[in-house]
């Protein structure tokens, strides 16, 4: 009786109240000093960050969304296929993006992979040993075996500069809650190896737009969005990454122009994996004192 809901009970409204995180959306060019402004604290240290996720998730059209908010530009370098549905990186390539019109790069390098997928994927041991730094740049993914240590693209003796510190999980917002048993076992085992070697791991939230109507009328509100907040929330409860470390990024895709809020949460990401990646680096070598 009295515990009974009605049938005609109204479902709850898709935009919460109050946004669960704030963000300062007009403070775009604060964001993006931060991170020009960002140095390492040993010279020639390179933060490496490595992109990983199911196929089709949006890791080279990040990398490409990140170069065109700190070029000033739309920028296109990591090569994106929106005609297949199957993997289109197939090589192990780093990415620098350049400061400005200088010949400098920004101390912070991303690295692209062929995406998990059931059978044609990357192997999972490819991933751990890029995140040891192994891998030298130009490996051509096999999905059937993993990089051999006599492989002339095996890096047998990586420097730090070579190592990852920071790992990057690219999901598809859209279809978090669809991925399959294997998929999610791939992405568990990749971070539990993260673990052991003590990289910081962060999740990308794509496609954000494509969950809530009510995002794709107005990218503010994202952190309103009730919707993708339960997403988050539980990939977060099936993965072990809190939810301090998830953020929910629109990639540039048809726009010819940049935009101020969607750069805003491309930056607000950035400035979180860098400074992980930042901790990453200074603990490893406090460790080895």
């Amino acid at each position: 009786m009295g515990g009974k809901k009605s049938k005609s009970e109204a479902p709850p409204p898709p935009l919460l109240s109050n946004p669960w995180r704030t963000i300062n959306w007009g403070r775009r060019q604060d964001a993006l000093q931060y991170v020009t402004d960002y140095k390492p604290q040993t010279e020639g240290q390179q933060l490496r960050i490595l992109l990983h996720g199911q196929t089709g998730a949006g890791k080279s059209s990040f990398i490409n969304s990140v170069q065109s908010v700190l070029l000033g530009r739309m920028y296109s370098h990591a090569l994106v296929d929106n005609t297949s549905h199957d993997t289109f990186t197939k090589k192990y390539t780093t990415y620098k993006i350049q400061i400005g019109s200088s010949d400098a790069f920004y101390p912070f390098v991303f690295n692209d992979i062929m995406g998990l997928d059931p059978k044609k994927g990357v192997s999972v041991e490819d991933v751990k040993l890029a995140l040891k730094g192994h891998v030298k740049e130009g490996y051509k993914f096999n999905p059937e075996s993993r990089l051999s240590e006599d492989d002339p693209f095996y890096n047998k003796s990586p420097t730090a500069n070579d190592k990852v510190h920071v790992l990057v999980c690219v999901i598809d917002a859209n279809t978090v809650t669809s991925m399959s048993d294997s998929i999610l076992h791939k992405i568990r085992d990749i971070r539990t190896e993260a673990s052991q070697l003590g990289i910081p791991q962060v999740a990308i939230f794509t496609k954000p737009d494509e969950v809530c109507a009510e995002i794709k009328a107005d990218i503010k509100n994202v952190y309103k969005a009730r919707s993708l907040k339960e997403k988050m929330e539980r990939f977060s409860a099936n993965m072990g990454i809190p939810m301090n470390c998830i953020f929910p990024v629109k990639n540039y895709h048809n726009e010819i122009d940049l935009n101020d809020d969607v750069d805003s949460l491309i930056l607000n990401a950035l400035r979180n994996i860098i400074n992980f990646g930042h901790d990453c680096i200074n603990f490893s070598k406090s460790s080895k004192r």
